[in-house]
C-alpha cells in the first residue's frame, strides 16, 4: 500500500545586502567581536535595508525554491509563512507574497511560533498535502527582526538578523517506508509558562506598538537543549530511526553552544551538524531554511539523504520533524 508523502521539490533562501559585523556592533553599543563569539559564534547577521519587508525577502527566497523545483508560481496552491515580523498585522504577509507571485489560487497564510516556526510550518503543511487539500505548497521562513530589537541592549541586538529561506513541498505517492522520500514525522510542542522568558514586549491588544525583543537569555539556554533533544528523540522513536541513520542534523541557528549542547547529548559527530550562526546570525524562523539552502548549495545535503530538522523559540513553542531528500 503506497501513502502520500510531502516531498521536497526545491529550496531557495535570500539575504539582505547590507551585513552588519561585530566589529560594528562593538562601534554602536559596549561589546566587543571576542565578547560576541564567545558566547554566541556569531561574527556577523544581514540587516534589511529601509522599505525592505518580510514579505519582499520572502518573495525572493520563494522564486529561487521554485526556480530550484522547476516550477511555475502557477503550480503552488499553498503558501504556510512563518514569521514573528509580519508587515501588518494583518492581513497575513502569506498573502502579500502570493500577490507578488502572481498566485490567484489556493490558501495563504502566516504561521507564529517564533524561532520553530519553521518546522510548524512544514509540519502544517504535511498535513495538509497528506489530507489531499492542496498539491504543492511553498513553506517560507522570513524575517526582519532588526525592526523589533533594542539596539542600545547588547543582550539581544548582537544576536538576530534578517533573512528568508523557502523550501517547495509536493504531495507525492511513496512505498511507505523510512526509505521514502518526504516528511516522515514531526513532533510540535509549546508550554506557554515560558512566555515571559522570551517575549515582545508590545502588541497590538496590549501597548498598541511593536514593541522590542526582550530575552532571558540564561534561562532560554537552560531549557534548550533539553526541549529539542526531547523532540528529536520523539520523532526518531515515531518513526523508528535512529540518531546514528541521520545524515544531517539542521537546528534553529539560534547560539552556536546551544547547537553544540544538542549535539553532544546525543552523541551526533560535529561534522554531521548544519551550522550557519557565524554568518547569519539568529534569523528566527527562517534560519533552518537558509541553513538548509546553504548545505545544498556546497554539496553536502543530497538527495537520499536523511535530514533532522529542529527549533525552539518563544512561547516556549519546540518541535523536530525527519525528512528524506
Amino acid at each position: 500500500m503506497t501513502v502520500i508523502r510531502s516531498v521536497v521539490r526545491g529550496c531557495g533562501s535570500y539575504l539582505p545586502a547590507r551585513m552588519l559585523t561585530n566589529h560594528d556592533l562593538a562601534a554602536m553599543v559596549d561589546t566587543s567581536d571576542d565578547w560576541i563569539v564567545q558566547r554566541t559564534g556569531i561574527r556577523q547577521r544581514h540587516i534589511a535595508a529601509a522599505g525592505e519587508h518580510t514579505s519582499d525577502l520572502a518573495v525572493t527566497a520563494a522564486e529561487r525554491a521554485l526556480a530550484a523545483a522547476g516550477m511555475a508560481p502557477q503550480d503552488i496552491d499553498l503558501i504556510v509563512l512563518a514569521t514573528a515580523t509580519p508587515d501588518n498585522t494583518f492581513p497575513a504577509s502569506a498573502v502579500a507574497v502570493q500577490a507578488q507571485l502572481g498566485i490567484t489560487g489556493g490558501a495563504a497564510f502566516d504561521m507564529q511560533a517564533v524561532c520553530s516556526g519553521f518546522v510548524f510550518a512544514v509540519a502544517t503543511a504535511d498535513s495538509m498535502l497528506r489530507a489531499g487539500d492542496f498539491k504543492r505548497a511553498l513553506v517560507i521562513g522570513s524575517e526582519t527582526f532588526s525592526r523589533i530589537l533594542d539596539w542600545k541592549d547588547r543582550t539581544t541586538c548582537v544576536i538576530f538578523g534578517d533573512g528568508a529561506g523557502a523550501i517547495v513541498l509536493e504531495a507525492q505517492e511513496q512505498p511507505g517506508t523510512t526509505a521514502d522520500r518526504g516528511v516522515l514525522g514531526a513532533k510540535l510542542r509549546s508550554d506557554g509558562r515560558h512566555k515571559d522568558k522570551l517575549y515582545v514586549d508590545g502588541g497590538p491588544s496590549t501597548t498598541g506598538t511593536a514593541g522590542f525583543l526582550r530575552m532571558e537569555g540564561k534561562e532560554v539556554f537552560r531549557h534548550a537543549v533539553g526541549l529539542m533533544t526531547g523532540a528529536i528523540t520523539d520523532v526518531l522513536a515515531a518513526t523508528g530511526t535512529t540518531a546514528q541513520e541521520v545524515d544531517w542534523f539542521v537546528p534553529h541557528q539560534a547560539n552556536q553552544r546551544i547547537i553544540d549542547g544538542c549535539a553532544h547529548k546525543l552523541g551526533v559527530p560535529s561534522e554531521k551538524v548544519i551550522s550557519t550562526v557565524a554568518q547569519h546570525g539568529n534569523t528566527s524562523a527562517a534560519s533552518i531554511p537558509l541553513a538548509l539552502d546553504t548545505a545544498i548549495h556546497d554539496g553536502r545535503i543530497k538527495p537520499g539523504d536523511l535530514v533532522m530538522i529542529e527549533a525552539m523559540g518563544g512561547g516556549f513553542t519546540w518541535g523536530a520533524a525527519l525528512i528524506r531528500w
